[in-house]
């Protein structure tokens, strides 16, 4: 499975922030990785076998497929599923096809238009599966491959047996079956099935009363004998753990929330204004710039099923998590990015919804994101029964959800409840309980905000450094126009040249995201552009163009002015070379703006002795008559004549 938190984006549509369908890439990958792991399975076993590969991280050097098959060797090898590994995987590769040393796990930057890409897995000496791309490579080198791919996979191989060794668990043996007709087969299983179950509705009604017994009998123990499923007091906590970071340098936070078999990694991924959602539905119109995607996997209860894509569970845990922390996250005036928080339930026996708002108050501490408290999140239940008697659980677990009468999730901070969600098995609950299940609720709430606390207590001070950096800075409103340019122009510009995204409201405020350098450059672009010049500004300046009437000296990035013949002096010369040159720099004050923005400088304001010092005299040439005019470098003054 491919994540866009992985690398370190937001990723999607401007109308879908979740992932997708699996691209091709990751479709190639899966049968890499099924091509290789299924000739060592058992002949004999039926049991459906789901193996997923999920990309948490990935760097700009490294193709995952080769992690990915190793990850689901020592997957199926630490397990209890019968299975002829481990197996290993490498790649090979040749930049030019001169060199005498294959390089092994080549980067990307080396594999770009190589000569030969050689991917290979197998064990214990033999070959199971290759992938390759060459440019007429011989076949004695491709020989001299396959026997160097043999021996670093014999190497990973070892490595992977060693952890097998320690942490794996015992095989279930696969017992063959004596070989039938397969008429005899149906033969017994159709009498047994008419004896013990004389048709559809009598399976049914066989079900159906086993579980009335299951949730009786959960009921008279909990009520009655004051006992739960797993021997824990009606307030107990599962026992969790809870880790901040340390998931890879590319993702921008991260957090890891374990209570009891519930296992929940929280990723945080920061983005700019652009990376934001869009919604356009019946009700709203609005960017959503906070969101939580919640992901419940088939592998987290134990099953195979489908991969990808989102059911009306996924929808509702996500926004359940979603609004408990919304009440929490900064005002875009103070941290202006986008957030996206992803929650992958790795193992559930209940309450994962809240296991994921804890996940998410680890990732965005870790991230940097100056929340404005911890949140945490329990799921409380109750045993009633018909004459009224009841219990209240905290930290119900799978047995406690399924047979029991309530589902009451309540999220907060060490202040108060943030969110809510009710869901009940009987006709109504008694104001009294509810209330009852809110002080129980706070009581473990606090529990849980102080183990959060032992991993991390603030947010940190700093965002991650992979994450993007934003600017914000404040224009006239009468300048986006002129930062825009003609559909596009000069923002698009601004945009590929600084490798940045740009983001202008309509009161002026402009948001710049990308690399420092990258946003740094930007902004200045941006600046300057949008500058307003007052007469009085001072600026040092180069001498772009000289005219006879005076010389043109840029005093911004985009932007010149002009020093009239009459501002270079203190006294009249001659000519402007008498005073400047084509890339002096001279200081120069903005003398006037005229209404078409265009900006006249004075040289003798900045500096009165400069022409003295450059060599200057006096002209002694009497000056020319007239009353001067408008500046010569615009367009061609009309004057009224009169008509014959």
């Amino acid at each position: 499975e491919e994540k866009f938190y992985a690398a370190g984006k937001i990723g999607g549509g401007r109308f879908m922030k979740r992932e997708g369908r699996p691209s091709d890439e990751a479709v190639l990958s899966g049968r890499i990785i099924d091509r290789t792991i299924r000739p060592l399975f058992d002949d004999y076993i039926r049991n459906e076998i789901q193996v997923v590969a999920t990309v948490l991280s990935i760097d700009e050097d490294n193709d995952p497929d080769v992690c990915a098959v190793i990850a689901a060797s020592l997957a199926l090898g630490t397990s209890d599923i019968p299975w002829n590994g481990p197996v290993s995987s490498v790649r090979l590769g040749l930049k030019t096809g001169e060199e005498k040393d294959f390089i092994i796990n080549p980067f990307y930057a080396d594999r770009n238009q190589a000569y030969f890409d050689l991917l290979v897995c197998g064990c214990d000496g033999k070959i199971n599966m290759i992938e390759s791309e060459a440019k007429q490579i011989a076949e004695d080198r491709l020989a001299s491959a396959f026997t160097t791919a043999s021996e670093v996979i014999e190497k990973i191989q070892a490595w992977q047996k060693e952890i097998i060794q320690d942490v794996g668990k015992t095989k279930k043996i696969i017992a063959k079956p004596i070989l039938k007709s397969a008429y005899d087969l149906r033969d017994e299983w159709l009498a047994l099935a008419e004896e013990k179950f004389p048709g559809q509705a009598g399976k049914n009604q066989l079900i159906g009363i086993f579980e009335e017994a299951v949730n009786d009998l959960l009921h008279k123990k909990g009520i009655e004998e004051g006992k739960r499923p797993d021997g824990r007091a009606f307030d107990e906590v599962r026992n969790i753990s809870t880790q901040a970071g340390g998931l890879s340098k590319i993702v921008h936070g991260s957090g890891i929330f374990y209570r009891g078999q519930t296992h929940v990694l929280t990723v945080l991924t920061l983005g700019g204004p652009k990376d934001s959602l869009m919604i356009d539905g019946m009700e709203t119109a609005e960017d959503k710039f906070f969101m939580h995607h919640y992901n419940f996997p088939p592998f987290s209860v134990g099953e195979t099923g489908r991969m990808g894509g989102v059911n009306r569970r996924s929808v509702g845990h996500g926004a359940l998590a979603e609004k408990s922390l919304r009440g929490i996250i900064p005002d875009r005036d103070v941290f202006p990015y986008t957030i996206r928080l992803v929650s992958e339930v790795m193992s559930s026996n209940g309450s994962s919804s809240m296991g994921s708002v804890c996940g998410s108050t680890l990732a965005l501490m870790d991230g940097g994101v100056p929340i404005k408290a911890p949140v945490a999140g329990i799921a409380m239940g109750l045993l009633m029964d018909d004459k009224g008697a009841y219990k209240i659980l905290t930290d119900i677990q799978g047995p406690e959800d399924h047979y029991g009468d309530m589902d009451f999730k309540v999220a907060g901070t060490a202040e108060g409840v943030t969110g809510i969600q009710l869901d009940i098995k009987v006709g109504g609950i008694p104001t009294k309980i509810l209330i009852e299940a809110m002080t129980d609720a706070k009581k473990a709430r606090l529990h849980i905000l102080e183990k959060i606390k032992e991993a991390i207590a603030t947010p940190r001070p700093e965002i991650a450094p992979s994450a993007p950096k934003i600017t914000k800075i404040s224009i006239s409103p009468e300048k986006i126009g002129s930062v825009i340019g003609p559909g596009g122009k000069n923002i698009q510009k601004i945009c590929a040249d600084t490798n940045t995204q740009i983001e202008i409201e309509d009161d002026g405020t402009v948001y710049i995201t990308g690399k420092i350098d990258g946003v740094n450059e930007a902004r200045e672009i941006v600046e300057d552009i949008a500058r307003e010049y007052k007469v009085g500004d001072r600026f040092e300046g180069e001498v772009t163009r000289m005219l006879d009437f005076g010389a043109f000296v840029k005093i911004g990035r985009d932007t010149e002015g002009l020093i009239h013949i009459s501002e270079l002096a203190p006294f009249r010369v001659d000519r402007v070379t008498d005073v400047v040159q084509i890339g002096d720099q001279v200081p120069v004050v903005v003398k006037e703006v005229d209404e078409k923005g265009r900006v006249n400088l004075s040289l003798k304001m900045a500096d009165p002795d400069y022409a003295t010092r450059k060599g200057a005299k006096p002209s002694t040439n009497p000056p020319l008559s007239g009353n001067g005019g408008p500046r010569r470098d615009g367009p061609r003054p009309h004057y009224d004549r009169p008509r014959y």
